[in-house]
């Protein structure tokens, strides 16, 4: 296998594209902080540090999961368990990635550096979490919610006067579709001896508890509006916020998953991107 096509097999393996979701938390948090757009060069290395955190985040969930993915009908041809990527290729990109990110963060500020490795770490947790406990979403929840924080630490260096509302209601945005997506693997979970909320309660009662966590993080999201007194911009982002967030719980429902990539991808990559928008033109009009 060449070398492209190599590192092409390696970002699909990590599905890449999806850094899109947590991204755009951080350029909010930084925005936020900067109260508008921050210097150039901090915006870079706050780009360098979320690809280098997820990209090692997700590789080391494919490398410790390949037994459990080789094993699952729907994950079984990712390229670990297919034999397209070895483990020495995968861990070399884990680390590697690691390096990114801690280099990154040396580069903002000595307390963006000091929480690098709580971050880093949380994301490496949260794939040894099925292993568990059924509380695994929330606890990516908690990993992505450092996304905003980080951003925000980024450019203040402190955490005087941040936000917390916005990091809670990433964590619930997250806990939310990740506990719908987990209603792909309720059998496999139970065979397996894997935890997760629909593996325990069953896909109604998880699909239910994914409405309040969704409920949840769209009034944790109003509130960071009013907190950060920003103007009719954010809030009317938070009405395509809500309408994807419903959109999602119209398409998908406990006996009918068909649509469940729409709402995983599409709807969710919309609603990080519509509150960093709707942030940036608030700050950007005030």
């Amino acid at each position: 296998m060449s070398l492209s096509k190599k590192i092409s097999v390696l970002l699909e393996m990590i599905k890449f594209k999806l850094t899109i979701f947590a991204m755009p938390f951080a350029f909010t948090g930084a925005f936020l902080a900067a109260d508008g757009a921050p210097d150039l060069i901090v915006f870079f290395w706050i780009i360098l540090a979320m690809v280098g955190a997820r990209t090692s985040a997700m590789g080391f969930n494919r490398i410790i999961d390949w037994k459990f993915d080789a094993a699952n009908p729907r994950t079984e041809k990712r390229a670990i368990p297919a034999g397209e990527i070895n483990l020495t290729e995968a861990w070399t990109m884990v680390l590697l990635a690691a390096l990114l990110f801690f280099f990154s963060c040396y580069q903002l500020n000595q307390l963006t550096l000091l929480l690098s490795p709580l971050a880093l770490g949380l994301t490496f947790f949260y794939s040894l979490t099925k292993r568990f406990t059924s509380l695994c979403h929330l606890v990516l929840g908690v990993a992505l919610a450092f996304a905003p924080l980080g951003g925000w630490v980024a450019v203040q260096g402190s955490l005087a006067e941040y936000p917390f509302a916005l990091s809670f209601g990433v964590l619930f945005w997250v806990a939310g579709f990740d506990t719908i997506y987990g209603c792909l693997d309720v059998d496999y979970d139970r065979k397996a001896g894997l935890y997760s909320l629909p593996s325990r309660l069953g896909r109604r009662n998880a699909f239910r508890l994914a409405v309040a966590f969704h409920v949840l993080a769209f009034l944790l999201f109003t509130i960071t509006g009013f907190q950060m007194q920003l103007n009719y911009f954010y809030f009317l982002g938070l009405i395509v916020t809500a309408a994807a967030l419903f959109y999602q719980h119209l398409i998908v429902s406990p006996t009918d998953l068909s649509r469940i990539q729409a709402s995983f991808f599409s709807m969710n990559g919309l609603i990080s991107i519509t509150i960093f928008c709707a942030t940036w033109l608030s700050l950007a009009t005030s």
